[in-house]
Parts: structure tokens; sequence; C-alpha cells
């Protein structure tokens, strides 16, 4: 089922108690519905088209949707070429953790008039939106351009797992059968990839063992910022830190050079998969599921379930335990986000749109506002997506009221009911903390009491001052250089970091002219942009 399992167990849905979760009355059919074009993502389990959730929006609001579906694989360009032809859709209702518009591109589209505005129509047809903007400060100011219009909705949940997305996981039964304890240290991390690599802790007596994987998608798989944070701060986003509230890049520091070389000493004894750097999450997870003997010792990831399975009756999820940020010369950080708060927009409707078709749009999204629209669209039908609590079943938060249970799909029962992903608006930590969890934390339905109590290992490791990538909006003046800056500069970094990671190019005499390449194209100038738009961000919060 791809990811499509992997993003169910990241989201749940919403409790917003200042508003009704009454759910929208049907329509009379009517003689003739409008017509909405919708760019969307959707995995290889999914079909929008025929989804129980798709029938139910077009026969409660009227309209008849005309589905641009695209795969997870290559998402954003797809998205970027479908909007450069000119004959783009009238809503793009996409999967946040997937791809999304990102500030830049939603400031830029909005002034261009290809973006509308949703101010008036959220005022006039949306009160549960209105009501949880209110409501949620944060929240607005996310959606709300500099110059005052909402040219689009983010994805907002409050996941606390999902804050610390970069963890590793290690194989515990393999570290039992050595007589190893869990690592500590970067350089006790080696050793113990060392072992897994040379004494046949699978027992095939083949040197087939993988120590360490990764990938190149999201969800906390790219395997690089756990151990650089032994060095120095990665956050796996722009290579950005805040040190006495001035913004700077971290991959031009002599920490950031050390952090390379370790990485390297293990690529070059082969305790790093190669694959880690190209494979996509597909591929990544036929290492963890690998058909006979276990081969993969270690994994990066947000949660273990992204490389290796129990649903298939193998277990061998539960045998991964997550390993403490590691100590190193120079640090023993983690990353930290805002856990499931997606800058940029989600959703966004067009020039394209006709009147009634915005109407009807926004109309749908303030449905998923409410609590029952949430968990209808994210996890479809009741009895096929989810159900209602059982007596005696606790809440992730065992003081919260139970509200539902998840009924995880599998592949001989999978589930179509609902927009899993493309549904995920607005979900309060006041809803996660009513998702029924097993007292057992590995239970088939105590997997999020696991990554919670996973996640205590890595809270409150990151540094004292992050940079709010997240909360930040530049000025329209400056929104299209710090796009081009942003990718040309990140794209650079990610490409010389693997290049001196595989060898194909020296630390020893190539370094200088690495950094030398920053600063050719334009490393200054895009900090002086970004702390601009930290200062108008804290501006901002003191008003």
């Amino acid at each position: 089922m791809k990811l499509r399992l992997i993003i169910w167990m990241l989201m749940s849905c919403m409790l917003l108690s200042a508003c009704s979760s009454e759910a929208p009355k049907q329509q009379t059919p009517q003689q003739e519905s409008t017509s909405i074009t919708v760019f969307a993502q959707q995995d290889s389990g999914q079909n929008l088209q025929t989804s129980a959730f798709s029938a139910y929006l077009e026969n409660t609001y009227g309209v008849h949707f005309n589905w641009e579906t695209i795969p997870y694989e290559g998402a954003k360009e797809k998205r970027q070429i479908s909007l450069a032809s000119g004959s783009y859709a009238d809503t793009y209702i996409l999967t946040a953790y997937i791809d999304q518009f990102s500030k830049a591109e939603v400031l830029r589209y909005g002034k261009q008039g290809i973006f509308l505005p949703l101010n008036d129509l959220i005022d006039k047809y949306a009160p549960h939106i209105k009501a949880a903007f209110k409501q949620n400060a944060e929240l607005r100011e996310l959606n709300t351009a500099p110059d005052g219009n909402i040219y689009g909705l983010v994805s907002y949940s409050e996941c606390f797992h999902c804050s610390y997305p970069n963890k590793m996981w290690l194989n515990k039964v393999w570290l039992d059968k050595l007589h190893l304890k869990m690592p500590k240290t970067m350089d006790e991390f080696k050793k113990v990839l060392e072992a897994f690599k040379t004494e046949d802790p699978n027992g095939n007596g083949i040197a087939d063992e993988i120590p360490l994987s990764g990938s190149t998608e999201s969800f906390g798989v790219h395997l690089i910022p756990f151990l650089m944070n032994g060095f120095i701060y990665d956050d796996d986003r722009n290579y950005l830190a805040l040190s006495g509230g001035k913004v700077d890049t971290v991959a031009n520091k002599q920490a950031w050079k050390e952090g390379l070389a370790y990485i390297k000493s293990l690529y070059e004894e082969g305790l790093i998969d190669p694959g880690a750097f190209t494979q996509n999450s597909e591929a990544y997870k036929r290492l963890g599921d690998n058909e006979g003997d276990v081969i993969l010792g270690a994994g990066a990831a947000m949660h273990p379930d992204i490389f290796a399975s129990d649903a298939t009756g193998s277990n061998r999820s539960r045998n991964y335990a997550p390993v403490p940020p590691l100590k190193g010369p120079h640090a023993s950080y983690t990353v930290h986000d805002e856990g499931g708060i997606n800058p940029g927009a989600k959703f966004v409707i067009t020039n394209k749109a006709t009147r009634e078709a915005q109407i009807a749009l926004i109309r749908m999204v303030d449905y998923m506002y409410t609590p029952e629209g949430q968990l209808h669209g994210e996890s479809g039908d009741e009895g096929v997506g989810w159900r209602k609590p059982l007596p005696g079943e606790l809440a992730l938060n065992k003081a919260a009221v139970p509200m539902k249970a998840g009924i995880p799909s599998t592949p001989s029962k999978p589930n179509n009911s609902g927009w899993v992903g493309t549904a995920h608006f607005y979900m309060p930590k006041s809803y996660r903390d009513t998702w029924v969890q097993d007292t057992d934390m590995y239970a088939p339905n105590g997997y999020e009491r696991r990554l919670q109590a996973a996640t205590e290992l890595y809270a409150g490791k990151e540094p004292k001052e992050l940079f709010p990538a997240w909360a930040i909006w530049v000025s329209e003046a400056d929104a299209q250089r710090a796009s081009v800056l942003e990718t040309n500069l990140k794209n650079y970094i990610d490409q010389n970091t693997l290049e001196f990671i595989t060898g194909s190019q020296s630390l020893d005499t190539d370094w200088n002219s690495y950094v030398s390449g920053l600063s050719e194209m334009g490393l200054s100038d895009y900090l002086s942009i970004m702390q601009q738009g930290y200062d108008d961000y804290l501006n901002n919060r003191t008003k």
C-alpha cells in the first residue's frame, strides 16, 4: 500500500470545541452539478475518483469532480508543470507530507491573480475556519500573507512524534544477539554498524547484512541529519541556524566538514547502504521487509513502519528500537520542527474556478474543519477506517475521553473510503490526545503510544535557538529572489554533500572551492533576506 498506511498512522482528526460538528445536509439531486477540476496526489492504493468521501461531497454540495491525479513519485515536478501549462485545475488539494506550495509560491501566484484570495469566501461561507482562526492565532498567521490576503490553507497538525522527525531505529534483536549496548556516542554507533556488517547477526552465514539505510523522501528518512547533529545542527530543511538572533548557514562551517568526514568514513567501510541517497520509500521498505532473512540493521525514519512492517505478520517493525541523539565532538542535537505544521499551502483555488465552484470548495473545506468532517475525510466511513471506542479503551492521553479508534487498512482489506492525507487540514493536539491507543505500545493499536515514548528521547535536545522557517514570510519584493536562491543553494549543498561523502570530491582539496561556490551563488543575499523575514516575524509577534 506504499505510503498510505504510513500517512494514516501519522494523522488523526480534529476537535474544535467552539464549533458545531453537525454534518451538512445532503442536497436534493440537482439537474446540473457544478463541475470542479481537482489536482491531487494519490498513492498506489488510492482512487480518489471512486472514494466514498468523494461521492459524499459531490452529493452533498451539488458538484462533480474532474480529477487530475498524480502519483507520489515526482509530485513536486508534476505540480509545477501543471501550473506552468496555463491549463491548470480549478483547485489544488495536496498531501502536504508529499508536496505542497511553498510560501514564496503562494505569494507569487497570489499576486499574479492565479490563486484567489480566500478571505471573503471564508468570511461568508466558512464559519468553522473563521472560528479556528479566532481560536488559534498561530493558525491565522500561518495562512495570512504579508499583504493580509489568505491565498491558500496550510496543513496543520499538532503531532508530538512528528515534531522530532529525524529518528534512528536500531535492530534490537541483533544488538542482543551480539551482546551490544544501545550506542550513546558517534564512535559507539560506528562500532555497532561494524558489528552488524561483519558478525553475521541474522545467522544465515552470508554477508548480506545492510548496517544502515534511509531514503530520499520525507518523514525523517534522510540519514545525514541524524549523524550530522553530533557535530553541528542540521535542520534537514535549508541548513539555517540562529545564534544571538542572527541567521546563518551551517553548511560552510568547520564542524560541518568534520561531520562529512565522519559520514564518509561510514560510507567507505560499507556501513551505509549507497541506495540511501537515491532510493524511494518503496525500495527502502523492500529492505526492511526483505523476503526471508532480516538484512537491515538500522534505519533513519520518523517511525519504523516506514521501512519495516508488522502488518504482514512478520512483526519486524517492533524489533527496531529508537537510538537517542548521539554525542559527537561538538553537539548532541536532534532535528525539531513544528510537527505536522507545514508552511505554504495544501489547498488553493485558482482563477479558473467559477464563483459557484469557489463557494462549494470553501464549504467543503469548512466541513473538514469540523471534528466529524476531518474524521470522515481522513479515515472514511465508520466501520471501514474507524470505529467507536469500546468500554475500557483508553485514549493516548489517558485522562482524555476517547473519541475514536482506528481500523488500519491492509493489503487484504484496503480502505478507499476517505481522502487519506488529502483531507488533512486542521488537527489540534486536543484531538490526537483522544485517539484510542492500547496500553501495550507494541499491540497493533498501540503504535502512537510507542512513538510518543520514543520521541521523549529526542524532546528538548534541539538547540536553544531555532530558525522558525515554518513561520517566516518574506516581502513581496524579495519573494521570487528568495525562492530561487533557496532552491539553488539547497541543491548545491545537497549535491556537494553527497559528493564529499561518496568520494567524488575530496574534503582535503575541494572544500575551499565548495565554500567559495556558496558565496558566488548568493549566500549572503539569501541570509540577508531570511534575516529580514526573521526580524519581521519577531516584530509581528510583539504587536
